[in-house]
């Protein structure tokens, strides 16, 4: 929402003159709205389970990282070349809003990632237990039988 509040400030600016900062901030914004809602859509269809080849924790750690300091950047660039006009401050202040909602979501992405790459290891070093406890039990099941006897 703040990302989309952000870029409806940026395109109420009728006139620049150094328009570099306003463009790349028209960019990141518009660029983490799209990103950001299409994840959003994706998760809450329960679409991402259909795509099982993908690692989603990771792709939202990355998504929220990247916009994390992007939004950080274009809003330092834009409040550096900014001509103290209502809907510049007013991008400003909600491009730090975002970079700061997005740095909270991040810090949550990384807790779930690490969450789940420890029970994956977990899960697969108990897999490799039961895999070698039962070749060695091989020999106890009477349905085996040896070849040579």
């Amino acid at each position: 929402v703040l990302a989309l509040i952000s870029f409806i400030c940026i395109e109420t600016i009728m006139e620049c003159s150094p328009c570099e900062g306003l463009y790349f901030f028209e960019f990141v914004s518009c660029s983490a709205l799209v990103v950001t809602g299409v994840l959003l859509l994706m998760f809450s269809l329960n679409l991402h389970t259909r795509i099982p080849q993908i690692n989603w924790n990771l792709t939202d750690l990355v998504n929220t990282g990247l916009s994390t300091f992007f939004f950080f950047i274009a809003s330092v660039v834009l409040a550096a070349l900014n001509h103290k006009t209502g809907a510049e401050i007013a991008a400003v202040i909600f491009g730090f809003l975002a970079m700061a909602v997005y740095a909270v979501n991040t810090y949550l992405a990384i807790k779930k990632w690490r969450m789940n790459s420890r029970q994956q290891s977990s899960r697969q070093t108990s897999d490799y237990i039961r895999a070698r406890t039962e070749s060695r039990e091989v020999d106890h099941r009477p349905e085996i039988q040896r070849l040579d006897a």
